[in-house]
């Protein structure tokens, strides 16, 4: 089903993008491992110091409950810096892998090919699935090398790994809805408005939820609240979870290649 030549002119297109996000990641995990002190872990007092409010901290889930290595990590870079750097570059993906080819004209010169609708909507969608692993891989390999390079021996490379594989299913599904929001419209503004507006809404009441645990209602209205690193690395039981994220994925794949076989577009 995939189209070699539509997959390597979308790879050449869409590959600095992808680069960016890569150097922008690798700082960051670097970092962040780089402020892990064995010795003093009391990061939070240092936040606060900067007059930082305790709600703000836990918003952007800096809230230290497992003081290891990889519970730092999960804490301080899966908190909040894995889950929306990663999706700011998908929403980008996924808008041009499909509709803004319609908006700008150019899916017509793709659909001039003897390629069908379904074999180009099934190539884009496995460029981005296959950007999204891309970008999890790296930082997996890297946290790994950095943390050995800094800590040898600290990181319980298992439980690192299970995290990365968790933190992976959470952006196959969020890009899902960019995907599917990309072959629904054929407007690069409406594509946005719900590819971009959804994963965005259910990232700040993740934040809110993170803030005010009390709410316990909001934790239901988050695609983010089936991802908990902590309860991952406690080996606590998350297969319910799991599989709603592949149930999710697999939905909004499938339903964007369909959307986009059957609608009519203006070319």
């Amino acid at each position: 089903m995939l189209n070699s030549v539509l997959l390597k002119n979308t790879l050449r297109s869409n590959y600095k993008l992808i680069l960016i996000f890569l150097g922008v990641l690798a700082m960051y995990m670097t970092i962040i491992i780089g402020m892990f002190d064995p010795n003093d872990l009391d990061i939070l007092n240092q936040l606060a110091a900067l007059k930082l409010s305790p709600e703000l901290l836990a918003a952007f889930g800096f809230t230290l409950t497992d003081t290891s290595l990889v519970g730092f990590i999960s804490s301080y870079f899966y908190g909040l810096l894995m889950l929306a750097l990663p999706m700011v570059c998908y929403i980008i993906l996924g808008n041009s892998l499909v509709a803004k080819l319609v908006d700008r004209g150019s899916m017509a010169s793709v659909l001039s090919t003897p390629i069908s609708r379904k074999k180009v909507a099934f190539t884009q969608g496995m460029f981005l699935l296959a950007a999204i692993t891309s970008l999890v891989a790296f930082v997996t390999v890297w946290g790994i090398l950095i943390c050995e390079m800094k800590f040898s021996g600290l990181l319980d490379i298992s439980a690192f790994i299970k995290v990365n594989f968790g933190v992976l299913l959470l952006h196959y599904a969020i890009s899902g809805i960019c995907f599917f929001a990309s072959c629904l419209f054929n407007e690069s503004k409406l594509s946005l408005m719900l590819g971009a507006g959804l994963p965005i809404g259910f990232l700040l009441i993740q934040m809110l939820h993170n803030a005010n645990g009390d709410i316990e209602i909001l934790k239901y209205l988050t695609i983010f609240s089936l991802f908990n690193p902590l309860d991952i690395i406690h080996g606590e039981n998350i297969l319910i979870q799991m599989l709603v994220l592949i149930i999710i994925t697999v939905t909004f794949y499938i339903g964007g290649i369909i959307v986009f076989d059957k609608k009519n577009l203006p070319i």
